[in-house]
């Protein structure tokens, strides 16, 4: 047998061999991640979503203080008193201000200020870092904050009422006043985050393509309507679905400043959940709740990434 044959020889089974090692591993390089991290993030997903989404469900049909196991079985009754629930339509409307208020006036502003601080200079620094520091803030903290800032007796708001000779004033005891009051500070607390997004996608916009449109006169606020803006959509679609759902899980902030007062005019979804069902112990009412917010989450997720989260060819 010649070298050359004998090198065929060689070289046929050894190809073989490559040919059985690339059926297995080799062939799907993404098989040992999925294999490594699918797996836990099923049981986290198990434990922390669908077991307890599937439990919600469950109890939502029956009437249950939560004791022992739920026996009073009462069907769709639950939903039928959540609609007639006049608590339950004024957090469904607060919920839908705080997501209009997010969406026209939280991104508005914080799309103006990345537009203004989009630049790489010291002082914009400083300026994008105080105006992040809120978001960073736990929700809990700001309320505590808020709620001193308001109060009209030693509060903040007091001392502004008093160097102005006017009456000490209760913002958030007051029905009216007090959801106009959680606004402000939800833009406050929020509109830092929205900002650093859309800064992100501001400095991924190429240079030539700012400067070729200044090269053929286009004027500054031409470049923004028709350069920066249509290059951040992305930016806007994620800051847009963010501001939504965190909408419809507003909770901590609530709690700490009005627990949902006075007489229930400034609850959310989920602040009229815990209330009504958690501290007042009607589970089977609460899990009803949680239910349909589920859905309405659901709903909107579904049909917003269908609207505007398609890929593009």
């Amino acid at each position: 047998m010649s070298s050359l044959d004998n090198k065929a020889g060689l070289d046929v089974p050894a190809a073989r061999m490559g040919g059985k090692a690339l059926s297995g591993w080799a062939r799907h390089p993404a098989l040992p991640a999925i294999v490594l991290f699918i797996p836990p993030a099923l049981v986290l997903f198990t434990l922390f979503v669908f077991l307890p989404i599937t439990e919600a469900g469950y109890y939502s049909v029956f009437k249950w203080n939560g004791f022992g196991a739920p026996e009073n079985f009462v069907g769709f009754r639950n939903f039928d008193r959540l609609m007639g629930d006049r608590h339950f339509m004024t957090a469904l409307r607060n919920t839908s201000i705080v997501i209009a208020v997010s969406l026209f006036i939280q991104l508005p502003l914080a799309l103006w200020l990345a537009l203004a601080l989009s630049e790489k200079t010291w002082g914009v620094y400083v300026f994008r870092t105080l105006f992040f520091l809120p978001f960073i803030l736990a929700e809990v903290a700001a309320g505590l904050i808020w709620r001193f800032v308001y109060d009209g007796e030693y509060g903040l708001l007091a001392k502004a009422f008093n160097l102005l000779g006017s009456e000490q004033f209760f913002v958030l005891g007051d029905r009216t006043w007090a959801v106009a009051a959680i606004m402000v500070v939800i833009v406050w607390k929020y509109f830092g985050f929205h900002m650093m997004i859309y800064i992100a996608g501001l400095q991924n916009i190429s240079r030539e393509v700012i400067e070729a449109a200044v090269i053929d006169g286009a004027s500054r606020w031409e470049i923004i309507r028709y350069v920066k803006l249509p290059l951040l959509r992305h930016a806007i679609v994620v800051s847009v679905f963010f501001s939504v759902i965190g909408s419809l899980q507003l909770f901590d902030l609530i709690m700490p400043m009005t627990g949902g007062g006075p007489s229930n005019a400034s609850h959310t979804i989920v602040t009229h959940l815990y209330t009504f069902g958690i501290v007042r112990t009607r589970i089977g009412f609460g899990s009803a709740v949680g239910v349909v917010l589920f859905f309405i989450c659901v709903a909107f997720t579904l049909i917003y990434r269908r609207a505007f989260m398609r890929p593009e060819h």
